[in-house]
C-alpha cells in the first residue's frame, strides 16, 4: 500500500489523497524540523505542556500558520488526557489553547466541525492519530488514540457521533496517522488484555506478537483499524500510515525512544472559507 502521508515540507507531511478531492482542506501531522525550540525540543515542538519555552512553541505554531494560511488565533487546542471525550467546535472555540494550556478544552481527546476556517489541532509524541473527513457534509475531526484512548474506542465514538448528527456512513473517510509501530511498542499483559477485551471477535494475531514472557509487540494502528471497522467504516474508506514516530527519528519526536524527554508532533485539519482560500 502507497504511503498515505507525504513530506510537503520540512516541517509537515500532507495527506495528498484529501486534498486532491477538496482544494480547501487543510490536513497534516507536522515533523519535528524546521522550528525555533532548542535541545531536547529541537526544533519544531507543538506541545505546551513539555517545558519548552511559551515563546518557542508559538514561534512555531506561527510557521505552520504561515505555511496553510491559516492564523492561529483561528486554531483550537486540547487538554489531552488518554481519555474518550469528544467535542464539537465553533467559532466560539477559536484561539483556544493555541499560546496558553490555561485555555485549552478540557479533559479532551477528539474534537470536530462543520464550521469553515477553523484548524482543529491535537498533539502527539508515539500515540495514533486520527483524521475524520465527510466531503459531502462538510465535516472534519481529529482524535488522540493512545492505547487508554484506543481500548475506550475513541474512533469509534467519533463514527457515532457522526452518525447521530445525520451524516451517511458511507461518506465517512478516516486516515490513521504517523504512530508508533509494533516493533518499537512492547506492552505487558494488563495492556493486551484490555486491547482484547476491545476487540473480542478479533484474531490477536493481527495486530500483536508476543516476544517474551508477558511481553508483546502491540500495533495499536491496527487496533484501531480494526475498531473503524467495527464501527462501521468502509475499509476502502480508510488510509493507513506506515511511518513509525520511534524508528523514523530524523523526522519525528518519540516519548518512548526519547524517554520522556521530547517534543510533540501536531496533527491538524480544517477546511478554509473564502476569507482564506
Amino acid at each position: 500500500m502507497t504511503e498515505p502521508f507525504v513530506l510537503e515540507k520540512e516541517q509537515a507531511l500532507s495527506l495528498p489523497a484529501w486534498k486532491k478531492e477538496n482544494s480547501n482542506l487543510i490536513v497534516g501531522f507536522t515533523t519535528k524540523n524546521g522550528g525555533v525550540s532548542e535541545g531536547q525540543f529541537s526544533t519544531l515542538n507543538m506541545g505546551l505542556h513539555v517545558n519548552d519555552s511559551v515563546e518557542a512553541v508559538c514561534q512555531n505554531k506561527e510557521i505552520l500558520a504561515s505555511m496553510f494560511n491559516m492564523p492561529t488565533e483561528n486554531w483550537v487546542g486540547c487538554d489531552q488526557t488518554h481519555e474518550d471525550k469528544i467535542i464539537k467546535v465553533d467559532s466560539n472555540d477559536k484561539g483556544k489553547g493555541v499560546c496558553s494550556y490555561n485555555t485549552t478544552l478540557a479533559g479532551t481527546d477528539g474534537i470536530y466541525t462543520d464550521c469553515e476556517d477553523i484548524l482543529l489541532t491535537l498533539c502527539f509524541a508515539d500515540c495514533v492519530p486520527l483524521y475524520f473527513y465527510s466531503k459531502e457534509h462538510s465535516l472534519v475531526g481529529i482524535a488522540h488514540a493512545g492505547w487508554k484512548g484506543t481500548v475506550k474506542n475513541i474512533g469509534g465514538h467519533m463514527i457515532n457521533r457522526w452518525v447521530e448528527d445525520g451524516v451517511n456512513m458511507d461518506t465517512i473517510q478516516v486516515a490513521i496517522g504517523p504512530a508508533i509501530s509494533a516493533q518499537a511498542y512492547i506492552v505487558d499483559d494488563y495492556v493486551i488484555n484490555r486491547i482484547v477485551d476491545a476487540l473480542p471477535a478479533v484474531e490477536k494475531e493481527k495486530y500483536m506478537k508476543e516476544v517474551s514472557s508477558g511481553q508483546y509487540a502491540l500495533d495499536l494502528k491496527k487496533v484501531n483499524y480494526e475498531l473503524l471497522l467495527q464501527a462501521g467504516v468502509n475499509k476502502n474508506n480508510i488510509l493507513c500510515s506506515s511511518f513509525c514516530t520511534s524508528s523514523d527519528e530524523s523526522l519525528f519526536f518519540s516519548h518512548r525512544r526519547d524517554k520522556g524527554k521530547t517534543g510533540r508532533m501536531m496533527s491538524f485539519i480544517g477546511l478554509k472559507g473564502a476569507d482564506f482560500a
